[in-house]
């Protein structure tokens, strides 16, 4: 340990309080508070103290704190490339910054075009991965086989997290809504704040009058679609609209993409919308608590929706880890969940691709995920992708 010197120390040594000067005279004793000299004893107990105070800021000032041990990546070298989900772009840029600094060789870029877009441009031969927060369809499945030829596309579930309902009304910072209230409110049917339905979800919460404002994704967007799939289930009587990825209703307020969703949502007094939860965070949205069938309110938080993604059981096989989630799952667990694919073809990944997705399934890559305000993925399901990306070939 270096003792710092009084030049380069931010701590300055502490002294007792200067004595008043009288001029031409010998200076007045330092006084207490009461008026009185402090007898020897007292001064000698202060003076300790002080001292002691002194040696303890200057060890902590000379001893720092280790250094965090580097991310180990077993690197590639060469060109990485993928497009699609919004969502999960706040968890691909904290991998792509770490992989770029561990892997001066390689360049990872990633295009933030959507769900939908993302799994086109892929079908058509465009990029070593899509993102995408559903699962492929029948027909697109069919089409990305025959884009890889060299075996199937698989699906490897690696950003996770709750979908808030966010929402930005003046002088309710806590909201409760029910399924059949929330459907009812993004189908149009509930237009105030006040309605009596609302109220009946928040007892005690005074509301205002305010017009309700939807705000929805305009684009093919994965995000729609998990909502709507809850709403299909947890609301069945109320929601008819159906589920898909494009929004089915007019009316609204329609943006492309999260970033413009969450900045619509909280420029407009009374507006609510749907945004994965690590965007509601950053710009100081409170989301929705959601009523489940057991009469809890469950929080957007990531323990809440790792509940749910936990109780998801695979539907796909040979290494294909799309996910059937439960939005009825109780004892705590958020229902509106987001998980996100890296849509890749088995058989013909290149190795700097197949390194940089090992890297977001490990236990480094799924802490900056975590730390990018996405859940990581529950222990076994990321141990299974991790097998499943070392097999990729």
């Amino acid at each position: 340990m270096t003792r710092p010197s009084a030049a380069s120390s931010p701590y300055l040594p502490l002294a007792l309080p200067p004595c008043r000067l009288r001029a031409g005279r010998a200076p007045l004793p330092c006084r207490l508070r009461a008026g009185r000299a402090r007898p020897p004893s007292e001064r000698n107990t202060v003076m300790k103290l002080r001292a002691l105070a002194v040696v303890a800021l200057l060890a902590t000032a000379g001893c720092q704190a280790p250094e965090p041990e580097p991310v180990r990546i077993s690197c590639g070298s060469g060109p990485v490339t993928g497009q699609g989900s919004s969502a999960q772009t706040n968890a691909v840029n904290a991998w792509i910054k770490a992989y770029q600094i561990a892997c001066p060789e390689a360049t990872v870029e990633y295009a933030s075009t959507g769900s939908g877009a993302g799994v086109r441009a892929f079908l058509t031969g465009t990029g070593d991965f899509a993102g995408t927060d559903t699962p492929l369809s029948t027909a697109d499945q069919a089409k990305a086989d025959a884009r890889c030829g060299t075996g199937p596309a698989v699906h490897l579930p690696l950003v996770a997290g709750p979908i808030a309902l966010a929402y930005n009304v003046a002088g309710v910072d806590s909201l409760r809504l029910r399924p059949d209230t929330i459907a009812r409110i993004l189908s149009g049917r509930i237009t105030v704040w006040n309605d009596p339905a609302v109220a009946a979800d928040n007892q005690g919460v005074a509301l205002p009058a305010t017009a309700i404002r939807v705000v929805h994704r305009s684009d093919d967007s994965g995000t729609t679609a998990n909502v709507l799939a809850y709403l299909a289930v947890a609301a069945p009587s109320v929601w008819t609209h159906g589920t898909g990825s494009a929004w089915p209703l007019r009316g609204g307020d329609g943006r492309r993409g999260s970033h413009r969703v969450v900045a619509a949502i909280a420029g407009t007094d009374g507006a609510i919308g749907y945004v994965e939860s690590s965007y509601a965070r950053v710009n100081d949205l409170p989301g929705v608590r959601v009523g489940t069938s057991d009469g809890r309110w469950a929080d957007p938080t990531d323990h809440a929706a790792g509940l749910t993604i936990a109780a998801a059981t695979v539907s796909g096989a040979g290494g294909d880890l799309r996910l059937a989630i439960d939005h009825t799952v109780t004892g705590g667990a958020y229902p509106i969940v987001s998980v996100t694919y890296e849509v890749v073809c088995r058989g013909s990944v290149s190795g700097v691709a197949r390194s940089f997705l090992g890297y977001a399934a490990s236990e480094a890559g799924q802490e900056a995920a975590a730390n990018a305000g996405f859940a990581p993925l529950p222990p076994a399901l990321r141990e299974q992708v991790v097998a499943s990306v070392a097999e990729l070939g």
